[in-house]
């Protein structure tokens, strides 16, 4: 038995991902973890409510039986789509781990599935805070931006989490570390228009982070300046500016283009049930027909 979590790391190692696991009694200290920084006055109200209140600590009711906890982190690269407007071709960047984020999810789910099920072990999904458990346990170094970091792919990385029934003995549980990099380094803090980044306290102002602000649905506040917006959803300003990132900045995958009259579908704001079907596959494929309105008005701010 207790070489069975040695031998799924080895295979997630395999595939060029990397994972740890850990007793599923951490979900406490996950728990904890949130609630204490929620107390301390660290995280916004309402920044809390709407981002971190849904997360589940208790065991799932698909797999009452679970016994660890899988995270596992696996490369992905910032994508780029192109709308056309105008007679020019403007290139659009979406951040890693936006686009096709639920199918990645699922993806991993389904083969850690199929590695521990000859061993008679079962995976079930999770709604679980996956950047506080990848630090604790050890998988990510946080940088000074709060973004999480892998060696080997910087912060061009999606974090997948998972319970299993699989036991679990020996593992690692640490405070979080920051890149030692970030000790000497402010890169990103001078490069964050809205100055969440700070110098006094380690957890970033994330209530005024401009992804915050342009993943929601609420209008944007009067102090955020249209011209700080540069990818169609979140930011890449601190990302793009950390040495960590150099090897991977030119990591690009085309997706989409988008005609002249399809962006002006978009900038119309044109409900998604009449959008011709070639636009509305192509929001379906990228997983962004959800954040649909949310699209459009990012789109308007870009080409504005």
């Amino acid at each position: 038995m207790a070489g069975i979590p040695e031998r799924l790391l080895s295979l997630i190692e395999q595939c060029g991902w990397q994972g740890r696991i850990v007793p599923i009694s951490h979900l406490e200290d996950l728990q904890r973890e949130i609630r204490n920084r929620k107390d301390s006055g660290l995280l916004d109200d309402r920044l809390f409510r709407e981002q971190l209140s849904s997360f589940s600590y208790e065991t799932p009711g698909t797999l009452p039986t679970a016994r660890s906890i899988i995270v596992v982190a696996l490369p992905v690269p910032q994508i780029r789509l192109y709308f056309c407007w105008k007679g020019s071709r403007l290139a659009v960047i979406v951040p890693p781990t936006y686009v096709g984020y639920s199918t990645i999810t699922s993806h991993v789910q389904t083969v850690l599935a199929s590695w521990i099920k000859p061993e008679g072990f079962r995976v079930a999904g999770a709604l679980l805070p996956l950047k506080t458990l990848a630090a604790w346990s050890g998988l990510t170094t946080y940088g000074r931006n709060n973004i999480c970091f892998v060696d080997g792919m910087g912060s061009f990385l999606q974090l997948v989490g998972a319970v299993s029934d699989q036991p679990c003995s020996e593992h690692s549980w640490q405070e979080p570390r920051m890149l030692r990099r970030c000790l000497s380094c402010v890169a990103c803090l001078r490069s964050c228009p809205s100055g969440a980044i700070v110098k006094d306290r380690f957890l970033l102002h994330a209530e005024h982070c401009l992804t915050y602000h342009n993943e929601g649905a609420a209008e944007l506040p009067a102090w955020v300046d249209p011209s700080w917006h540069h990818c169609l959803i979140g930011c890449m300003k601190c990302q793009s500016v950390c040495p960590e990132n150099k090897a991977f900045l030119s990591w690009f995958d085309d997706r989409y283009e988008f005609a002249e009259y399809e962006t002006a579908r978009l900038l119309g704001r044109t409900p998604f049930d009449q959008l011709p079907d070639e636009t509305a596959t192509k929001l379906r494929n990228l997983q962004l027909n959800e954040d649909y309105r949310i699209l459009c008005r990012n789109l308007s701010l870009l080409i504005d």
